[in-house]
């Protein structure tokens, strides 16, 4: 299991780090030696549960780019996404996409300070937490928060988008 100390939000990455002072957030930011890219690696590094990462995902619904805070254990359905937004189609936004929207590379999209505003829905599940983790900037920094503060400063929409098993 990679070193959990706690370091300064210097760690986080740069347009991170100046999101959360315009905030007025101090959080504590987490560096990992190894790369916390996805949210099963993300959960054994904190040593956390998986449903505790939050992950910030990207789509494209009818040309707009939207991003999607979903936990670390369930998958997205994008046909309740499509019909929350009431959009024609949405998909998977490719990694330049997603570069462009946010700011940051695939792996390390926080879930707020990114480069353009974008909608933002929050699937309600993240709220059976006290605390849940998200990346920091890059793949290889997360930090905690509180799901109700998360969301808020995300400026997220509670939604229910989760994939449900069969």
């Amino acid at each position: 299991m990679a070193d959990p100390t706690p370091t300064p939000d210097t760690a986080a990455h740069p347009r991170f780090a100046d999101a959360l002072r315009e905030l007025g957030l101090a959080v504590e930011v987490r560096r990992f030696p190894d790369a916390t890219r996805t949210a099963a690696e993300a959960a054994a590094a904190i040593g956390c549960e998986l449903s505790q990462i939050v992950k910030s995902l990207v789509f494209e619904a009818d040309g707009q780019p939207v991003v999607v805070l979903m936990d670390g254990a369930s998958r997205v359905d994008v046909e309740l996404v499509r019909h929350e937004l009431a959009a024609g189609s949405v998909r998977r936004a490719n990694a330049a996409l997603v570069r462009e929207t946010t700011g940051y590379a695939i792996g390390g999209v926080p879930p707020f300070g990114h480069r353009t505003r974008t909608r933002v829905l929050a699937d309600r599940r993240l709220l059976d937490h006290e605390t849940v983790w998200a990346a920091a900037g890059n793949p290889h920094t997360v930090f905690p928060l509180a799901p109700k503060t998360l969301i808020a400063h995300a400026d997220g929409t509670l939604v229910d988008v989760r994939e449900r098993s069969a």
